[in-house]
């Protein structure tokens, strides 16, 4: 399916950001990124690119050993990029590079220069300036050249706190691409759903999961995609992949889709078989019962914690009811009797990087805003080792929905993968 018409963002929205870094910045100041390299894979082959988030997120350039120079005086406002040089030769061999000619234009920068010139190019753009927004040990190639230019300044400062709290809120063309992330990877789970069978391996149905997102013009996960079959669920981060599908067992998936840079991120759990035992029905209604309360409550004014408060009360209580847990509810939730069960947070922020960037604050306790996009994913994992009735042993569950804040509410970008128990077995028998 050919989305390139809703694959990209305007360049002006590019160049507005970067208006809005200019407006945080001092006097007399420059700001520089560098991008992504190319990471090796083995001998001469090297992984696919990817640009690096935060350098994406100003330029909307998406080739390796470049670097953005955003420069403050007190009469101008300079924006510079370095950029590999054009090589007829290698771009026969390596594909095509922008060049420093036509990167003005394409970019709506002010300047280009070839990342080979840095060393003597920085310090002559830079030379009057008192402080550097830079952040050491993210891309070490970049410090180098750094280094080696040899510039001091009065001042340096970390740009992650101001780039991260604009990355936190999403402008409408984000949340454009993001509903459609989202879209594209509830195909992929429903794929899944529909193909999964005994005796199939967990890599099978990644692949199936991996062709969906691509047939719809997502051409890489944003993240290592997790099937878990059986107890393999109980491990949080399982994206080994590689055991067969057993019949009677849940198989737990985590799989999204990167469209445009922006990252989809949905959990789903369901029986292999298409049909769900007892025991697991206990355990996938406690979970979406607790997912259910917490999307109700995930809306402008509250915060995560408030929450996963509710979620620990609802979950740490059905655990007592099925007699996993014993004693008594508040003080199980004040021992945190409920952490052998349920391990992780309730979610995190959504957008460019599968756990985005911005601020929380102390137990996530961070009101919500309009423009914000976060994951929400209460699981339960019983494992066989677990001293709990033997029906639940080896029982792991997770569901996770990605939610935007608007003034009216929550919005369910992902609510279009199956997740009710007479849905998800309806579809697995058809």
């Amino acid at each position: 399916m050919d989305l390139a018409y809703m694959a990209a963002l305007p360049q002006e929205e590019f160049t507005e950001r970067r208006q809005k870094v200019f407006a945080q910045m001092q006097p007399n100041s420059a700001l520089l990124l560098f991008s992504e390299i190319e990471k090796r894979r083995n001998n001469d082959c090297d992984f696919p690119f990817r640009q690096d988030s935060y350098f994406w997120y100003l330029t909307g350039f998406n080739e390796p050993n470049a670097a953005l120079l955003l420069i403050k005086t007190e009469e101008t406002e300079k924006t510079v990029v370095f950029l590999r040089p054009r090589d007829p030769l290698l771009e026969t061999w390596n594909g095509r590079r922008l060049g420093v000619e036509r990167a003005p234009q394409k970019l709506n920068v002010d300047e280009a220069y070839s990342i080979d010139d840095f060393k003597s190019e920085f310090p002559k753009l830079t030379e009057k300036l008192t402080a550097l927004y830079h952040v050491a040990d993210r891309h070490p190639w970049g410090d180098k050249l750094l280094a080696e230019s040899a510039v001091k300044f009065y001042a340096v400062f970390d740009w992650q706190p101001m780039l991260s709290e604009m990355r936190l809120i999403k402008s409408p063309n984000e949340i454009r691409l993001m509903q459609q992330a989202g879209q594209i990877t509830a195909f992929g789970h429903i794929k899944a759903m529909q193909v999964t069978r005994p005796n199939r391996f967990e890599y099978e149905i990644e692949s199936e999961i991996l062709h969906e997102f691509n047939r719809h013009g997502a051409r890489f996960p944003s993240y290592n995609s997790i099937v878990a079959g059986g107890d393999n669920a109980c491990i949080l981060h399982y994206t080994e992949n590689d055991q067969p599908l057993k019949d009677g067992d849940l198989v737990l998936i985590d799989a999204g889709c990167e469209f445009a840079m922006y990252a989809g991120d949905i959990t789903r759990t369901f029986p292999v078989n298409g049909k769900f035992t007892q025991p697991q029905r206990e355990i996938y209604e406690l979970v979406l019962k607790a997912q259910k309360r917490a999307i109700e409550l995930l809306v402008l004014g509250n915060s995560i914690k408030l929450a996963n408060d509710e979620v620990i009360r609802i979950k740490t209580q059905g655990l007592v009811d099925l007699g996993i847990l014993k004693g008594d509810v508040d003080k199980l939730i004040e021992e945190k009797a409920y952490r052998q069960f349920y391990m992780h947070g309730l979610g995190h922020w959504l957008g460019l990087d599968v756990h985005d960037v911005g601020r929380y604050d102390d137990e996530r306790s961070r009101t919500l805003e309009v423009g914000m996009i976060i994951t929400v994913e209460p699981g339960i994992y019983i494992s066989e080792e677990a001293d709990v009735p033997a029906q639940y042993k080896g029982i792991g569950v997770r569901i996770e929905d990605n939610l935007l804040m608007t003034e009216y509410g929550n919005k369910n970008l992902t609510a279009a993968a199956p997740k009710e128990i007479d849905d998800i077995e309806n579809l697995m028998k058809n």
